[in-house]
């Protein structure tokens, strides 16, 4: 039997239909009952012909990730969804339903995160592996699956899951090219967000190639000793240069489009008045919009603790009256650790050590 082609491969496809010599239509009708519309498997293989039914089916890959196991939150929607890779690695996605219809879905982007960042469980993982685009899609389509089965639709979709986006930015690149594309999930680019620890030239490179796109930098501290405490990678790009990034974002994109700037808000650290006016001087002229984030607090990183919402709101109210765009966030899916920074499990660990002992 030939080699399974993923759905997400286009040329791959349609080749295949060529092959198989049915109607273009039914690939298209396929696509949108499967992609657009969230709808099962089965539903979806029942628009492609009878007679080529079964052949289609055994050389289409569906799914790159089995679902490993469903975790919903019993105090505000939120669910943890726990996937497979074929390597037999574990990967988090974080389907978050909003008071209103409004859902989104957080994805991983790989097994780990590299930025080492002190607050984030991930981060305490190291870096596994690369997700490939299939695997970053299939959380994608899998999540619509089960939304759908509720009357839901996906509406936004946020890279703040597991791994550095732009550690793995041609897969991310390829990932984005299929979400958008018509043919495929179709999905609005103003409705993407990539978030990241902040690498320069990769934000800059991606908003020419998606100027579109909604980026948000993890700052977390205007002040580069406090920022170098709690981001290693802040080592190598120091806040002129992001400041820099961030004033070329805002030449390239939409005057409408802003930069995320995320600020967790860590007592003692970085959650000071002081703090707070140091944000507003180096936020000074840009086009941005400050999410000022709670701390969940993780194993790891038992000296790190969250501001309380005093202090969140007194910090908030500095910015808003210096002029600037500040949302004060609050965590979701915290009890079923779905919520930032918690995204890890000890089975990936695991998994590594008995993958190094194998090849030892």
């Amino acid at each position: 039997m030939p080699n399974q082609a993923s759905i997400y491969e286009t040329p791959a496809i349609d080749r295949l239909r060529q092959e198989l010599r049915f109607d273009p239509q039914a690939l298209r009708r396929f696509r949108n009952v499967l992609l657009k519309n969230g709808r099962s498997d089965a539903e979806a293989l029942g628009e492609i012909p009878a007679e080529v039914r079964d052949e289609f089916a055994s050389r289409v890959d569906l799914h790159a990730l089995e679902l490993h196991s469903r975790n919903d939150s019993q105090q505000d929607g939120a669910t943890k969804l726990l996937f497979r890779t074929r390597a037999g690695m574990l990967i988090e996605s974080v389907i978050l339903r909003i008071a209103t219809v409004r859902t989104t879905l957080c994805v991983s982007s790989q097994v780990g995160c590299a930025a080492a960042c002190d607050f984030c469980a991930t981060g305490k993982m190291g870096i596994a592996q690369n997700l490939m685009p299939a695997e970053i899609l299939d959380q994608v389509g899998q999540s619509r699956q089960i939304l759908a089965a509720e009357r839901r639709r996906l509406r936004n979709l946020v890279f703040m899951g597991m791994g550095e986006p732009f550690h793995n930015e041609e897969n991310l690149y390829a990932t984005i090219e299929a979400l958008t594309a018509p043919e495929l999930f179709h999905h609005t680019p103003g409705r993407i967000l990539v978030s990241t620890v902040g690498l320069p030239d990769a934000m800059i490179r991606c908003a020419r190639r998606f100027p579109n796109l909604n980026l948000a930098l993890s700052l977390h501290s205007a002040n580069q000793e406090t920022r170098q405490q709690i981001i290693p990678l802040a080592k190598r790009y120091p806040l002129d240069e992001l400041r820099r990034a961030l004033a070329e974002l805002n030449r390239i994109q939409p005057k409408s489009t802003e930069v995320m700037v995320e600020y967790l808000m860590l007592a003692g650290l970085n959650d000071s008045l002081e703090a707070a006016a140091k944000l507003v001087a180096w936020l000074a002229g840009l086009r941005v919009h400050v999410n000022l984030i709670p701390f969940n607090p993780i194993d790891d990183a038992p000296h790190l603790h969250g501001s309380d919402r005093p202090t969140r709101e007194a910090f908030g109210a500095h910015l808003k009256a210096a002029g600037l765009k500040c949302t004060i966030r609050y965590s979701l899916g915290a009890d079923v650790a779905a919520a930032c920074g918690q995204l890890v499990r000890k089975e990936n660990r695991q998994q590594r050590q008995d993958q190094s002992a194998s090849h030892s």
